[in-house]
């Protein structure tokens, strides 16, 4: 019997908590295939409606926008990562060991888990990769920022920073190598399937293994 996962997240994302209702689960699995198939821009609660043989009145009982919708999907994602790295870095001591186990949880979290069979993993990845920055490069950043609704961001880059400060107390931007380590996990993937000028890897079959291979390079030499 598998252990069913529940990620926590900011209250103020939603307005009614949709991973505790079957609707709910329902709204998340098919928001993320449907964002997946057309693309952010063309996405509606009405498509989604349609999909899930419901209404547009009981999606907007779980979310006020469909911005708050996508902001829900990229803080999924966010606490995914983090609850991966928690677990596989478990009594591990060694911050040079633990920074490689941390990177190898960026390229892996795509890969589906049994335990949240309401979330494709790998779809919500396309997602964060090709959307994710619609959810924070928007006129209402700060406030939003100023509800916490980016804690789960903040949280990942912190815990992060911490390793690499480990490593090398006298490194001057953990924070930055953090946040783009992960930044340069997804987009590196984006750019050898879709702009492969942008990039020295190539990608096979999902294979994201020369991307952990390039942010070990990077760390290597940044932190020795």
């Amino acid at each position: 019997m598998g252990v069913e996962i529940k990620i926590s997240l900011n209250g103020g994302l939603y307005l009614k908590e949709p991973q505790d209702s079957k609707l709910g689960r329902n709204i998340i699995m098919n928001s993320i295939l449907l964002i997946d198939e057309f693309g952010f821009e063309s996405f509606t609660f009405k498509k989604l409606a349609q999909k899930i043989n419901s209404t547009e009145a009981s999606i907007y009982r779980y979310f006020e926008n469909k911005h708050m919708l996508l902001l829900f999907l990229v803080n999924w994602y966010w606490e995914w990562v983090s609850y991966l790295i928690k677990i596989n870095t478990l009594n591990v001591s060694n911050p040079k060991f633990k920074l490689r186990i941390i990177i190898h949880s960026f390229v892996s979290a795509p890969k589906d888990n049994p335990g949240v069979n309401y979330v494709n993993e790998s779809k919500l990845h396309d997602i964060v990769i090709s959307e994710g920055a619609k959810a924070y490069h928007t006129k209402d950043v700060d406030s939003e920022n100023s509800k916490g609704l980016f804690g789960s961001y903040k949280s990942l880059a912190n815990n992060v920073s911490k390793v690499i400060s480990e490593i090398n107390p006298h490194f001057k931007y953990p924070f930055a190598l953090a946040t783009n380590l992960f930044e340069m996990s997804n987009n590196h993937i984006y750019f050898a399937k879709h702009l492969p000028k942008l990039t020295d890897i190539s990608i096979v079959e999902d294979d994201f293994g020369e991307v952990e291979n390039m942010l070990n390079f990077f760390v290597d030499k940044l932190l020795s």
